[in-house]
């Protein structure tokens, strides 16, 4: 009998998931750099993402809250999903040449929060 009660909350909880997704509740989604991409592929991404991408930039510039770590990586990261946010919703994709992919887990660190708009 105790096992079949531990069951009901797990079941509960499994299907408010399923219905808060079904009524058109989207779970949170950033863009980030894929870790299989050369940094010569990311620059160029990331270069073209700060320029006329028209992503904002600003946070990933020397002496800024996402500055560090000072990878092209994680500056990519930034921008590609500063990019994504603003255009989702306009046609923008975050797919980068295949240097970026959309995830479900925030990749916001110390100070440094990544944007998320629903």
């Amino acid at each position: 009998m105790p096992s079949v009660l531990l069951r009901i909350p797990l079941a509960t909880f499994i299907l408010f998931i399923i219905l808060r997704r079904s009524v058109g509740q989207l779970p949170e989604q950033w863009c980030i750099a894929d870790e299989q991409t050369t940094d010569e592929v990311l620059q160029s991404a990331l270069d073209w993402a700060c320029g006329k991408g028209g992503a904002d930039c600003s946070k990933i510039q020397v002496h800024q809250r996402c500055y560090f770590p000072n990878t092209v990586r994680d500056h990519a990261s930034y921008a590609f999903n500063s990019y994504w946010q603003r255009l989702k919703h306009k046609g923008g994709s975050c797919y980068f040449n295949g240097a970026a992919f959309v995830t479900e887990v925030d990749p916001s660190h110390n100070s440094c929060k990544f944007e998320y708009l629903p």
